[in-house]
């Protein structure tokens, strides 16, 4: 009986399996997803993200054999991270850091380092966002231990750390990681970074985007000034959406510091277009570093100006709708 047994379970467990087709076609809708989210708005690639999420988890429950599980947890902790950035995008820290951290698990079941690295990292840009610089610095570090992650991952991976350390005021630890980028030029692949890429990916628009924000941080405003003039010039050659959503964010840290150096009227041309943004890209990023801008817009010599006032009254309008909704104090200068 004990061997009758046996080979019943066995015989259950080998007929407990998915066609491989049906899994192929849910990884591509999981690629799609990631690659098409710098060009969705975020409320929209969070909605496929949780039916893309909510299916794989039901096939797992319809497998046994651990090829098709190894995928489907692949995928599910893919999916769960880019529904983390559309949830940020969305304003809602604690769902994007509930999300992430359910990506990091799905790569520690199946050891998968790539995506092991991305959720961590994801979860060190989101404890400096909801003002925690000392965990964000020890997270990206934790990130950056993984191994079989690319040149792309750890381009981001140092950008990410850049700006924890920037957070932290350490200015010395911020510049070195940004310097560290131009290291990564191995020619490594992985599959996360660079096979699914879109949102998994890190432009060199991205990584200049990043870095404007960092040298902010660290009132390097020449070095701000001029990374946000570079990524505004590498965004030229992206699709309009991304031009929309990761240059918008760079007009604004480039208004930022002009009028830093009291160019008002050049702050003022540089963040005009921001302004014409749809609701739906209003992201909690881009409506917190205008928040940034409306701070610095109070400075005693500065704020009586025509322009100023006229500035302050357009950056509130704009930021009583969109995407993002929290009111964090991110961008400190």
């Amino acid at each position: 009986m004990t061997a009758r047994e046996a080979a019943g379970h066995a015989s259950e467990a080998a007929a407990k399996a998915l066609p491989d087709l049906t899994l192929d076609q849910a990884e591509d809708d999981t690629r799609t997803l990631a690659r098409d989210y710098p060009r969705t708005p975020p409320g929209e690639s969070y909605r496929r993200g949780l039916d893309l999420l909510r299916l794989a988890q039901a096939m797992l429950e319809q497998t046994q054999r651990p090829r098709q599980r190894d995928r489907l947890y692949l995928q599910a902790g893919s999916t769960a991270a880019i529904m983390a950035s559309a949830a940020f995008d969305l304003g809602s820290l604690s769902s994007a850091v509930s999300l992430a951290r359910t990506a990091a698990l799905y790569g520690e079941v199946i050891d998968h380092h790539p995506l092991r690295a991305y959720a961590h990292g994801a979860l060190a840009y989101l404890a400096y966002w909801d003002g925690r610089p000392s965990d964000a610095v020890r997270l990206a570090q934790t990130a950056r231990t993984f191994t079989d992650v690319g040149d792309t991952g750890r381009i981001r991976l140092a950008t990410i750390a850049a700006r924890a350390h920037a957070h932290m005021g350490d200015r010395s630890a911020a510049r070195t990681a940004m310097s560290q980028v131009e290291q990564y030029t191995t020619g490594r692949r992985d599959e996360l970074h660079d096979g699914v890429g879109g949102e998994f990916a890190m432009s060199a628009a991205r990584v200049a985007m990043s870095n404007a924000t960092s040298c902010l941080l660290i009132q390097d405003v020449a070095q701000a000034e001029s990374a946000a003039e570079e990524a505004l010039e590498l965004v030229q050659g992206h699709p309009a959406e991304e031009r929309m959503s990761w240059g918008s964010k760079a007009a604004v840290d480039l208004a930022r510091a002009r009028l830093l150096r009291r160019e008002l009227d050049g702050a003022s041309e540089a963040v005009s277009p921001v302004f014409d943004i749809p609701s739906e890209w209003r992201t909690l990023g881009l409506r917190e570093r205008l928040a940034g801008l409306r701070r610095d817009l109070t400075a005693v010599d500065v704020r009586e100006a025509t322009v100023a006032l006229d500035l302050g009254g357009q950056i509130e309008a704009f930021t009583i709708t969109g995407a993002g909704a929290r009111s964090h104090h991110a961008l400190e200068v």
